[in-house]
């Protein structure tokens, strides 16, 4: 899971061609590379269009786990499923990579909305009938993305055999690209991914107030800010490794960020939002050349502290990181994997292509718009799937 970072992948010609083609305008008006948002897209799927679901046979339960850039793929392969097979869906639980870190999904996400969204494509309820025991669950693995194909050989005779499973997805790869296979169930798809999950109005208000604040410390940038995601534990776990024009990074440090985005020409007081939690000594090389940059920490509303960062690294710290990187000015993800994939499309449907993925580009300065995310540049992403 490599940044797609290197110059032919990011290339895609000058400036000039770039507003042509309308991907991405440079916004005149401000000191330094900022971009102009795109009108937000609409969805190409249709209510329209789906079959009325026929009566339900049996039950479809599932966990959302590791963070909401799991969560929405993971909520797109269980409507899939649940709709293939004439199933109810159960309302999942939340699950974090922390013990104890468990909640009901109203404690994140809004579940009349999410009701509403699936009415007439899946039934969906709030917990299994009485009758029905959990340990007498099939436990079934779906991969991510997962076919028809797949479903009939592999879910379904499971499904009949035990009336009711319970649904794990797994990534064997992080491929958020857009195929030229047309299927069934892409509209299912569509709807599952961006159609399903929203935030419910506490969580909801404090992404507002913290984004609200970063627009406050970006006065001298007409409020605009940059969100990166980079955070220390990830970066002492994984080899960032690579160097030259043909190899790929999987991440990049704090130092390297700060090179790149003087590089590319941000001015000193631009003000940057990390997804760290609490800061790092080693976030210090950031901050001298960007005095603005900030965590979790120094922007939440005091109030909301004891109950949003209980602890590092929970669902409800996740669930603001995505967010914020979601409705930042700018996007720069300093890891590869499924946060910045799923970051990515969540920033397309809303008309905020302005992803800029660090590359070892030669020169002491470069275009902005060659640095723009391929799922940008190439309009390969799979949102450009469902939104038009």
């Amino acid at each position: 899971d490599k940044l797609p970072g290197e110059a032919q992948d990011v290339q895609v010609g000058n400036a000039k061609v770039i507003e042509k083609d309308g991907l991405v305008k440079l916004s005149k008006g401000s000191k330094g590379p900022w971009m102009k948002d795109s009108q937000e897209l609409k969805p190409c799927w249709s209510r329209t269009t789906f079959d009325g679901i026929e009566q339900s046979r049996g039950y479809v339960t599932f966990s959302l786990t590791n963070g909401p850039e799991y969560h929405v793929s993971q909520m797109a392969d269980a409507v899939i499923v649940a709709r293939y097979l004439s199933a109810a869906l159960v309302l999942p639980d939340i699950r974090g990579s922390r013990p104890g870190d468990e909640r009901n999904f109203e404690d994140i996400y809004d579940v009349e909305k999410f009701m509403k969204s699936l009415d007439g494509v899946v039934k969906v309820v709030k917990q299994l009938p009485n009758e029905i025991s959990i340990r007498d669950l099939a436990a079934v693995k779906v991969p991510n993305r997962v076919t028809e194909d797949h479903i009939v050989e592999n879910v379904q005779p499971i499904f009949k055999s035990k009336g009711n499973i319970r649904l794990a997805t797994y990534f064997p790869t992080v491929n958020m690209r857009k195929t030229t296979q047309k299927s069934s169930v892409d509209s299912v798809s569509c709807l599952g991914m961006f159609g399903t999950l929203e935030l419910q109005p506490e969580v909801s208000e404090v992404v507002d107030s913290m984004i609200e604040r970063l627009r406050t410390l970006s006065r001298k940038s007409d409020g605009l800010f940059i969100a990166v995601d980079l955070r220390v534990d990830v970066l002492e776990n994984k080899n960032c490794h690579g160097s030259g024009t043909n190899v790929a990074k999987s991440c990049y440090n704090a130092q390297e960020i700060a090179l790149f985005l003087r590089k590319v020409g941000f001015d000193t007081d631009t003000t940057i939002y990390l997804t760290q939690s609490k800061w790092d000594n080693s976030l210090s090389v950031l901050k001298d050349i960007f005095p603005k940059t900030y965590t979790k920490e120094n922007i939440m509303p005091e109030e909301k502290k004891g109950k949003f960062l209980e602890f590092e690294g929970s669902e409800l710290e996740k669930v603001i990181d995505f967010y914020i990187c979601s409705k930042s000015d700018v996007f720069v993800p300093a890891l590869s994997g499924l946060f910045y994939a799923n970051v990515a499309g969540k920033r397309i449907a809303l008309g905020k292509p302005q992803i800029l993925v660090p590359a070892d580009i030669p020169g002491t300065s470069a275009t902005v718009t060659n640095y723009l995310s391929p799922y940008v540049a190439k309009k390969n992403h799979l949102a450009y799937s469902c939104f038009c």
